[in-house]
């Protein structure tokens, strides 16, 4: 079978840079974001990516989506889940709306991604679905409530998986992200931190490769990533 890798949540950052890595490996890359424009760029600069337009807040569309990967490239052996925005408010500030959105992107839409990819995942001889989460999911600071809820409770989601699909050779992990990324809005946001203060995205793919190239007796599932002077 060819080699299929499904990212969900391709953007200018982690997501880009996940398709870029395991793109040299020579898999075929389905790319999920909303960005049509974007997507299809990155499908033109990029060998093996394949654009597919989905909204990730919508359970139905991930579904017909990752059936439509499976016909056009075969079936994913590498489930990349990118996807978690978040709102940064106390719970006086959040709305009940607020806390619903950030439950929908971090666990409703990997739920609904798990259960569509399964069958796909488990008609290969070992397979991965690799999360990134971030240091939120294991504390919750005071205006972060909405956020910090939701990762904590897709970190409990992830390590449930984990348990249940492991004996299936599945390896499920959960990378925690505890920086700034390197992204342009977060170098305007931020201008005069040093190129060091910042996460490379092309790092993080670097780790997330080689957790999907684990050897199955010595799987790691929870794995922090952090600039070395991170104070933590």
């Amino acid at each position: 079978m060819s080699k299929v890798c499904a990212v969900l949540g391709v953007g200018p950052g982690n997501g880009e840079a996940f398709v870029r890595r395991f793109s040299e490996e020579g898999f075929q890359v389905a790319m999920l974001a909303r960005s049509e424009s974007y997507l299809l760029d990155l499908e033109a600069a990029i060998p093996g990516a394949n654009a597919f337009l989905c909204d990730l807040m919508q359970p139905e569309r991930i579904t017909s989506v990752l059936a439509a990967i499976e016909s056009k490239l075969g079936p994913i052996s590498v489930l990349l889940y990118n996807a978690g925005g978040g709102t940064f408010k106390t719970v006086e500030q959040a709305s009940l709306e607020d806390f619903e959105a950030n439950w929908r992107i971090n666990v409703q839409g990997l739920v609904a991604a798990t259960k569509a990819a399964l069958p796909q995942l488990r008609q290969h001889k070992t397979a991965s679905i690799v999360v990134t989460s971030a240091s939120a999911a294991t504390r919750g600071r005071a205006n972060t409530a909405p956020f910090a809820s939701a990762k904590a409770a897709q970190r409990s989601l992830a390590q449930s998986l984990a348990r249940q699909l492991g004996p299936e050779k599945i390896h499920v992990a959960n990378v925690l992200i505890d920086g700034v990324v390197d992204l342009p809005r977060t170098r305007e946001m931020l201008p005069d931190k040093p190129d060091d203060f910042f996460v490379q995205p092309s790092a993080v793919a670097e780790a997330v490769w080689s957790l999907c190239q684990q050897n199955p007796s010595a799987w790691t599932h929870e794995l922090d990533i952090r600039p070395f002077g991170e104070s933590w």
